[in-house]
């Protein structure tokens, strides 16, 4: 049985990647500090016999003892804070760099030879080429977030070459589905429950985005690891369609049967390095048989109901 690690295992992406893993017969070791991730995400998986949950902090604690004897690393710990980067713009390079770094580390002393890594779609910065391809010219950084992850991957690229480390990096726009915690759908869920008649919005509500299913993002990574490539790897992860701001909202006030009050912002980008557009080009990982399942709106729709049974995940 092959030991996988899962970083972030009980964060949204990384509790289904944990899941999905364990389901396949993979024994997973998932680490964690719980700073955002929530147990109730492990429930599904955390008492099963192939599955060994640790709490540790990647950037503060020895982590070199937990990679020994594994096979691949699924990273997908992170500060996931695009909007307020500016506020603590230390956290992004301690919690994304920093730790990539010490995962890779602890990679290289224990002769791990696999990792898959959640990137992200803001590396591309603000290009004027949409769909947006992998080998898009270098952008200039337009947050925080998006350039401690573009560091990330310089690091992971430069281990592979080095070390023979086969490495394989997914970018992708926010994604929805069940435990989903935090982007505009969560934040506008929140402000209409408590208050129903009124909705602040933050932008002018025509930023656009191909937002992608959490199942479908599963479904593409899990495939390129079952592929056991060597080398270095770039995918990115999307919809074909795009959608709005204004678009998700009617989705979601039509779903609840509520009539608020909108309040735009004047600005195109809703903060400083929130992309107003993000396309990205999926040739590549099409190329593979991958095909998303999912429409954006069953997505919305999907994540609301998610919301409505599980209001927990609201009291902070």
């Amino acid at each position: 049985m092959k030991k996988i690690i899962v970083t972030g295992c009980s964060g949204f992406i990384g509790s289904h990647m944990s899941e999905k893993l364990v389901s396949e017969g993979y024994f997973v070791t998932g680490i964690d500090n719980l700073s955002t991730g929530k147990i109730q995400f492990m429930k599904n998986f955390k008492n099963k016999k192939n599955f060994k949950f640790i709490k540790a902090d990647l950037y503060s604690s020895n982590i070199k003892k937990y990679f020994k004897n594994h096979h691949a690393v699924f990273h997908f710990a992170a500060n996931a804070d695009v909007k307020d980067g500016l506020k603590h713009p230390e956290k992004d390079l301690k919690q994304n760099t920093i730790v990539t770094f010490k995962v890779l580390e602890a990679m290289r002393k224990n002769k791990v030879k696999n990792i898959f890594f959640s990137s992200t779609g803001s590396i591309y910065g603000e290009p004027d080429k949409f769909p947006t391809p992998e080998n898009y010219k270098f952008p200039i950084q337009t947050s925080l977030y998006g350039s401690s992850k573009l560091a990330c991957e310089g690091l992971i690229q430069a281990y592979s070459e080095g070390y023979k480390i086969n490495s394989f990096i997914f970018r992708f726009v926010s994604i929805f589905g069940p435990r989903y915690t935090h982007g505009h759908l969560y934040d506008f869920y929140k402000q209409l429950k408590k208050n129903p008649k009124k909705l602040i919005v933050l932008g002018d509500g025509y930023q656009s985005k191909s937002y992608l299913n959490v199942s479908d993002c599963i479904s593409a990574i899990f495939k390129i690891f079952k592929q056991n490539k060597n080398g270095t790897y770039v995918y990115n992860l999307g919809l074909s369609k795009l959608i709005t701001v204004r678009q998700s909202i009617n989705i979601l006030i039509k779903f609840l049967k509520l009539s608020p009050i909108l309040k735009f912002g004047r600005e195109k980008r809703g903060w400083i390095g929130d992309s107003p557009k993000i396309l990205l080009d999926t040739k590549k990982i099409k190329k593979t048989g991958w095909r998303p399942k999912k429409t954006i709106k069953e997505s919305i729709h999907e994540t609301i109901e998610y919301f409505k049974n599980n209001d927990w995940i609201f009291k902070k």
